[in-house]
């Protein structure tokens, strides 16, 4: 039976672009950059993306259109007000593609990351995510601001220095192997076109019996032609579906490799594998049995350590929803530093509060949701409330440093309810909702707290 994915070029765009862009016209030349260090790394990448948009224009023998080659220049200079402008009128041409226009996607994602948040905390998030990961391996990064800081910060790309990053939610996307085959070369191994299309057809096998044990999860979305027998899928949740094969194919065939992960959308197949690894996760070789009590200790020290800077040193294990709640509302939403030992620059720093970025809540929820699988999994009463435990801890941390964040939201209310704490889950779902009236009805993501709401009551 023939199989048809299409495209996923404007539906994982959508994906990779979900965050806005925000020129700032300060940032129009690289002296007008606040930090000096971050302002060199950028440079040094722009030169290097540019470096291998030429050198696969050459290999093709096509010429740069000009509109690229504008992006480029106005990359060159430090010029984001010219360079998100470009970029927005190429975003416009349906004729992009190729490696030139991936490295365009990487140059304009990169001064997005850098010019959006506090560069403190740039440094801190990618800091502690680089230097944690040993050299020569491969990092799964998620799509957006996270990627394109970490990518910014290493010493080179190219090179694979100090190690290999490949966007997990990005494989899928036509011309994205193509590009990781030209900034890599033979260093690693990375699926080709024809393992894409396997892959592709495994996905379709897999989902038609699952289709048929309705057994689909939420958002699959598979059509098949009474005449033609061909079946088709244009549903997000497919291409990751697809993704999650591809890195597989990925960690299987560079068994030589050590593998470490900030989670974008979870992968089944990984979670038996995963373990807490500071910010992000480790993937190891052979799938974990359980999680040790030390290495249950070590993270929760090390977010215990990371956050006491930000929020202040008021959240422990035995701190109450209410007490988390009550610091929410009057720090984040009322804006009243009255006692408050953190940093009030965090509080108000994009990466940690706008609803497209929330990294640090992000990083946090993932390794939450680690414990929360492992919960569900054992049959064992103990090992469930050792799991629990620690997914609580994790997502009462996650959701204190960005109360506005949706998906923390929803991960906290779900294992309040799970536990049935239900006037808990009430209490954070009611409390995350006021913001969302001080910001106003238009705000996205009104209608699933709402809902949350009213599935809790």
């Amino acid at each position: 039976m023939k199989t048809v994915i299409k495209s996923a070029g404007l539906l994982c765009f959508t994906a990779l672009f979900f965050f806005p862009a925000c020129a700032k016209e300060k940032y129009s030349s690289w002296d007008s950059y606040p930090d000096v260090a971050i302002a060199a790394q950028l440079k040094r990448f722009v030169a290097e993306k540019t470096a291998q948009a030429e050198a696969s224009v050459a290999i093709d023998g096509h010429p740069m259109s000009p509109e690229l080659n504008q992006l480029f220049e106005a990359a060159a200079r430090g010029d984001w007000p010219a360079v998100d402008k470009d970029f927005t009128i190429l975003k416009k041409l349906s004729s992009q593609s190729g490696i030139a226009w991936q490295s365009a996607i990487n140059i304009w994602g990169a001064f997005n990351a850098v010019t959006s948040g506090n560069p403190k905390y740039s440094m801190l998030f990618t800091s502690e995510i680089i230097n944690s990961i040993p050299p020569g391996s491969i990092y799964f990064g998620g799509t957006g601001v996270p990627s394109f800081l970490v990518a910014v910060m290493e010493k080179s790309q190219t090179k694979g220095a100090p190690f290999f990053l490949i966007v997990q939610d990005d494989l899928a996307r036509g011309g994205y192997l193509d590009y990781l085959h030209s900034l890599y070369g033979n260093q690693i191994y990375i699926p080709k076109s024809e393992d894409l299309q396997k892959c592709s057809e495994d996905y379709i096998e897999d989902v038609q019996k699952r289709a048929q044990d309705h057994r689909l999860n939420p958002g699959e979305n598979v059509v098949m032609d009474p005449k033609t027998g061909r079946v088709s899928t244009n549903s997000y949740y497919a291409m990751i579906g697809i993704d999650a094969i591809v890195t597989k194919i990925i960690f299987d065939q560079n068994s030589n490799r050590d593998f470490y992960i900030e989670q974008g959308f979870p992968f089944d197949w990984m979670y038996p594998y995963l373990e807490p690894h500071g910010m992000i996760l480790k993937l190891n070789r052979q799938p974990l049995s359980s999680l040790s009590d030390g290495v249950i200790k070590q993270d929760h020290d090390y977010w215990a350590k990371l956050l006491q800077p930000m929020i202040g040193n008021w959240l422990h294990d035995d701190t109450s929803a209410q007490d988390v709640a009550d610091f929410a509302e009057k720090v984040f939403l009322r804006h009243d530093f009255t006692s408050f030992t953190g940093d009030p620059q965090f509080i108000q720093n994009e990466y940690s509060q706008s609803p497209y970025y929330q990294m640090f809540s992000k990083e946090r929820l993932s390794i939450a949701g680690l414990y929360m699988w492992r919960a569900d999994q054992t049959s064992d009463l103990a090992e469930k409330k050792r799991m629990d435990a620690a997914a609580d801890y994790a997502c009462r941390q996650a959701w204190a440093i960005c109360p506005d964040s949706d998906l923390a939201t929803v991960e906290y209310v779900q294992l309040l309810m799970q536990e049935k704490r239900k006037s808990d889950a009430l209490l954070i779902a009611e409390t995350a909702n006021k913001f969302r009236s001080t910001a106003g009805s238009g705000q996205p993501g009104t209608s699933q707290i709402d809902a949350l709401i009213t599935a809790i009551k």
